[in-house]
């Protein structure tokens, strides 16, 4: 009688592919929240740098548009910017939504940040 011999190991081929094929998009995923958290991290540093910029313009009583403009260009972007004033107190609102795998992460979730700074006094003109 002749025996087949089958070697260890030889029908598993196909279910390590299966495996394979169900892990992968989770890893891809798991990898793209991973560099949405990351990037909204950064975007959150470059909102607080831009609204600190912002607020120091502001203060030293530079023109609105001039404000716009620094704060702008640290901002991340497409990022919302607002200045507001309560008498000697300015405020530089920045506001941006994340750039990276932003369609995964909750709407509510963004970067902002809002800093105030004192109007310095003005040197009178001799």
């Amino acid at each position: 009688m002749l025996a087949l011999r089958r070697e260890p190991g030889l029908g598993q081929q196909g279910m390590v592919t299966a495996e394979f094929a169900v892990v992968l998009p989770a890893v891809v995923f798991v990898l793209a929240l991973s560099l949405g958290a990351l990037g909204l991290a950064l975007d959150q540093v470059r909102c607080v740098d831009a609204a600190r910029a912002g607020a120091r313009a502001a203060s030293r009583g530079d023109s609105n548009g001039a404000v716009m403009l620094v704060t702008r260009r640290a901002a991340p972007s497409a990022a919302l910017v607002s200045i507001g004033t309560s008498g000697d107190l300015v405020q530089v609102s920045v506001v941006s939504r994340p750039r990276v795998a932003g369609s995964l992460l909750p709407t509510w979730l963004r970067a902002s940040s809002t800093a105030s700074a004192a109007r310095e006094p003005s040197d009178p003109q001799p």
